[in-house]
Order: structure tokens, then sequence, then C-alpha cells
């Protein structure tokens, strides 16, 4: 008979992510290493050049957050031992963002029900679509499908899993899409523009989040430049840039960047600042001191 040796370290097969910021993935739509590529990014022995389409999972007080599911989730929770999701929400409904839905199926039959899903009305119109078969009224005998519960969200702010959300209104080319901010952390990936509306809901923001395809102009994503110039107008402690393609090597373009920026990769987490264990305030209507 085989005995299992358990590692200190491993104290159980999943992780606790209680009060961090987990970045899933942090690649483009394609990811990286891209297929038939052979460029130095693609090829690169560096762990952190390995990118899969961005997402992250937030520890809230409530439970675990994710935002976004994408074509690569199976592969994300294996690799970071995330065994329970308690809510997902979701950024805008593209393809890398949206189609991994179906891999939430075993999460559902622990949990012995539907898992909240937090979206915009555009977003649900696309589940319902491209996961048609989910939501039949008679299921097909023998077919697990992923049983959710749709929650419509605005740009007003909501309570989730113990936080306040601040849903961001930005520009995705001609799409509006939603960033999220957390206390005082803002999640803004896939983004070309920041609505004049949005900008006073990034003020005292600690943690920045935010969209950096690569060096060139892009009609959906920004630039490095842009990136960087968005970056110093909130003036976040730290910048972390995502969603970024094989132009953008890690430690050539981390050497280009000023100090409180830099890129993050698959696997990096980082603390939640003023969202665990901490009210969550509206910068729109400041607390009285």
């Amino acid at each position: 008979m085989s005995v299992m040796t358990v590692h200190p370290h491993h104290a159980g097969p999943f992780r606790d992510i209680a009060g961090q910021l987990l970045f899933l993935g942090t690649g483009t739509s394609v990811g990286v290493p891209v297929v038939g590529c052979g460029c130095g990014t693609c090829t690169s022995g560096d762990p952190r050049n390995r990118r899969t389409r961005t997402s992250v999972a937030l520890g809230l007080p409530g439970g675990t957050l994710l935002v976004d599911t994408t074509p690569d989730l199976r592969s994300q929770l294996l690799r970071e031992r995330i065994g329970s999701v308690q809510a997902i929400l979701y950024t805008h409904d593209h393809v890398d963002h949206v189609y991994g839905l179906d891999d939430i199926r075993p999460i559902c039959y622990r949990a012995g029900g539907p898992v909240p899903v937090y979206c915009e009305e555009r977003v649900e119109l696309r589940i319902r679509r491209a996961f048609d078969y989910a939501f039949e009224p008679v299921p097909v005998p023998g077919g697990g499908v992923p049983k959710i519960a749709f929650e419509r969200i605005s740009t007003a702010p909501f309570d989730l899993l113990g936080v306040r959300v601040i849903p961001l209104r930005l520009r995705h080319g001609t799409f509006d899409v939603l960033g999220f901010r957390f206390g005082d952390l803002a999640y803004c990936t896939d983004t070309n523009l920041i609505p004049d509306e949005t900008w006073p809901l990034l003020a005292g923001v600690d943690t920045l989040v935010l969209d950096c395809l690569r060096p060139d102009r892009h009609p959906t994503h920004l630039s490095l430049d842009e990136a960087l110039s968005v970056a110093a107008r909130v003036g976040a402690r730290r910048t972390l840039f995502v969603h970024m393609c094989h132009d953008l090597e890690h430690t050539t373009a981390s050497a280009r960047l000023p100090a409180g920026v830099e890129m993050a990769y698959d696997g990096l987490v980082v603390p939640l600042a003023g969202v665990w264990g901490t009210p969550v305030a509206d910068p729109r209507h400041p607390r009285e001191r």
C-alpha cells in the first residue's frame, strides 16, 4: 500500500487567498506564447513570459470572487489550487473573458447549487447564447451544465461577498466595458479610454491594475506609453500592467518602467489594501470624519 506524503507547506490540496488578489492570467486574447510564434518572448525560459488570458481571483470576506472566466480557466484554477468560487464578476462579453464558463461545473457540483454571476445585460445575453445548453427548460440527460444565477449590475455600487464594489465605466474601442474598484484597489483591464466621469472614482487608489497591450498604439487597448500616462495621472502607489502581448518581454519592458509601475505575471499575489476587514467607502460620497 502506498502512502501519500503531505509536505508541511501544503496543508491541504487547496490554497487560502483571503485578503489577496491573485493574478490567474495576464495575457492578451491569444495568450503568450502565441501559437506558431518563435519570437524571443514566446520562446523565453522566464516563466513570467508565459501568460494565460487575463483574469484575477480575490479573496474577500465572503469567499473567493472570480473576475471573468477565460478559456484558460481550468488550467488557471488547477495551477493555483483554487477549489471553490463563491461568485463571478464580469468586465465584458468578449470571448477571452467569458468562454471558460463551462469549467465551473465541478464548482457547482460541490456547491450544490448555482454560482452567482454579476454582469451587465450585454454579458448575460452573450452567455445565454454561447451556453444555451445550460438554460434548456428540460436538461439533456447525462449532460452536466454550469449552474449560474444572474445578478444584473450597472455602474451603481453594490455589495458582494462582504465588500462594496464600485463599477468603473471604461471604453474598449467602440464597446462600453467595466472595471471595478474594491477599496483601495482598482482593476481596469481591456480599455483604451477612461471616460471623464470615471476619473473621480479612481481618486485615492493605492493599487491600480491596468491594461497595457504593447508598445505600439492599438484601437481597443492602451499602449505602453498610454498606460504610463494613465498610471501617472491616477498616482497609485503601485501600478501593475496586465493583458500584455508578446511584444512586451518581461525583463526588457520592466527595465523601462518608472518606480511604482511593474509588469504583473501569472501567479503574482498582491494584498487587497483597504478591502479585507475594512469598510469600503464610495469616493463620490466620502465618510464624515
